[in-house]
């Protein structure tokens, strides 16, 4: 017997959620979704839900991208209509970077009601969101992962399960630390090698070429040092939460943090001053505002 269809909703459609959300309506397939800012699902082509309990009864499988654990809290349990609306067999996906306690928590809940709750945690950034190409660190139902892979291949190239509940968005932080940790002294090296007078372009290829390599030398400055801040991704604002999220999962788990002051630092420099919400590639600026003002480029998107 031929399963049927299943229809999907998806709750915040926002920087990454709308770009996720597109690749699958890029591809024919309906999505009920719903967001706080009314124009959002049209945006990403979607038809509009009236409230997000609305859209839970009337979807097979739930999608949540949400900006932390407060957030998914609020849209689960802020309205007791959300959780009246569960019914077994649904499936709900949470993409959102998490408290792996929240999340546990949350999926307890849901089964309780029948429903499976998936973590999944995404890296890729809003490049690879637009291509389709995300990687998925996954925790909690196998079998529950294999019945929305057809759903998440729309947006993802990698889908790995991780383990039981949890397990993904635990994975995530892990992640999200070492990418905080490489973003932000790459971008203190960079600053130091534009204050040095060296030509930023070698300096790249020497990085990419040694034991200095890592993901910002090799796909963020080169176009950073350009202008090109590749806006759209993780706010400076957001990768603080994670690595503040990285900490406290650490304090649970009785490892000590030996790392972590570099990026609290960094990131909490760029929101001090003025680049909250702009993309945490923008902390290289921030690192230049208190180095006699450098930039790495000029004000028309070349180096400087």
């Amino acid at each position: 017997m031929v399963e049927p269809t299943p229809r999907i909703g998806f709750v915040g459609l926002g920087n990454m959620g709308g770009r996720m959300a597109r690749q699958i309506t890029a591809s024919g397939t309906t999505v009920l979704g719903f967001d706080p800012r009314p124009e959002a699902p049209g945006e990403a082509g979607a038809t509009s839900a009236e409230s997000a309990a609305a859209l839970v009864r009337q979807t097979d499988v739930v999608l949540l991208s949400l900006p932390d654990s407060a957030v998914v809290e609020k849209v689960v349990y802020g309205d007791p209509a959300f959780l009246a609306a569960i019914r077994e067999g649904q499936v709900f996906v949470d993409l959102s970077t998490s408290s792996p306690d929240s999340t546990r928590r949350i999926a307890s809940d849901m089964a309780e009601r029948g429903a499976v709750y998936l973590d999944a945690g995404i890296s890729g950034g809003a490049a690879a969101a637009e291509k389709g190409a995300l990687t998925l660190m996954v925790g909690g139902d196998s079998n529950a992962l294999e019945r929305v892979r057809p759903v998440l291949d729309h947006f993802s190239q990698h889908v790995y399960h991780c383990g039981g509940s949890g397990a993904g968005h635990t994975v995530k932080l892990l992640n999200n630390f070492l990418n905080a940790v490489s973003l932000s002294a790459t971008a203190e090296v960079m600053v130091a090698a534009k204050k040095a007078g060296l030509d930023l372009h070698t300096v790249l290829d020497v990085l990419n070429a040694s034991s200095g390599v890592n993901f910002a030398t090799q796909n963020r400055f080169p176009k950073v040092i350009r202008g090109d801040y590749l806006k759209g991704g993780l706010t400076n604002t957001l990768m603080l939460k994670d690595v503040r999220l990285y900490l406290e999962l650490l304090g649970e788990l009785g490892v000590p943090s030996l790392n972590a002051p570099g990026p609290v630092a960094a990131f909490g420099l760029a929101r001090s001053l003025g680049y909250a919400d702009e993309i945490s590639n923008t902390v290289v600026d921030a690192i230049g505002d208190i180095s006699g003002g450098t930039r790495l480029h000029d004000e028309n998107g070349g180096e400087a």
